[in-house]
């Protein structure tokens, strides 16, 4: 699927989980620059698939929601399947990502080598609208993630995201949840590959902010951190 089509070696992985009110104008959106979309149906009730499915996005179906990073380590297997993608990017559902940042991490990513780069809201200009806990717990986090994996990254938990074909083909997610990040941070430090961060834009409104992870649930999804990697290190 690459030929000579621009960015034709890239596949764009949207999660998605009952968003079919905004999911289809995300999809559209994506594929005036990307040719290859696939959506991960993760259980949704509503009419997400179809909707992406009608976007032009190819779309692969839970029959129950099995959590982000189900939905993700989905996505990978299907992207994969192309002989050609040298390039997979993760991108929310909701609206809150921005296409044009997408396209610029895509091509940092392949000047540089990198084989995971991650977007970051705190880097460049400040971040707009977000709530003060969500700002704090995220700050808090980052804290944790350097503690737990030992790579330093200022927003690991942002959701847009680019790996590279070597990097995506060892990725064995087994955190359903969204500690699936912590999982890549792992990987990383594992394996040595070249990694970075680029600075993006979230876009804050009623809809994603309603949406998004609670912080209680980011809370919880530390714990459940934590407790995974003491009784790794008891082994």
């Amino acid at each position: 699927m690459t030929g000579n089509v621009p960015y034709g070696d890239v596949w764009v992985i949207v999660r998605c989980y009952n968003e079919a009110e905004v999911v289809g104008s995300v999809i559209a959106e994506l594929k005036d620059s990307f040719p290859n979309v696939v959506g991960v149906d993760d259980g949704s009730s509503d009419r997400s698939g179809d909707v992406m499915r009608e976007a032009g996005a190819r779309v692969v179906c839970h029959s129950v929601n099995l959590g982000a990073g189900a939905a993700l380590q989905t996505g990978v297997e299907f992207a994969l399947i192309d002989p050609g993608a040298r390039y997979l990017v993760c991108f929310d559902a909701d609206g809150q990502h921005r296409v044009g940042d997408a396209v610029a991490m895509v091509d940092r990513a392949r000047s540089e080598g990198l084989d995971l780069l991650v977007g970051s809201r705190f880097l460049g200009t400040a971040p707009t609208g977000m709530p003060l806990s969500r700002k704090v717990v995220l700050r808090v986090g980052r804290v944790f993630e350097r503690l737990t994996t030992g790579v330093a990254l200022s927003d690991a938990h942002n959701g847009l995201r680019v790996f590279s074909r070597r990097f995506a083909s060892g990725l064995s997610l087994s955190s359903s949840d969204m500690a699936y990040a912590t999982e890549l941070l792992e990987a990383v430090a594992r394996s040595g590959f070249r990694y970075g961060e680029h600075p993006v834009e979230i876009r804050y409104n009623a809809y994603t902010l309603e949406k998004g992870e609670r912080s209680i649930n980011s809370v919880n999804i530390a714990f459940d951190v934590l407790v995974k990697a003491l009784l790794g290190r008891g082994r």
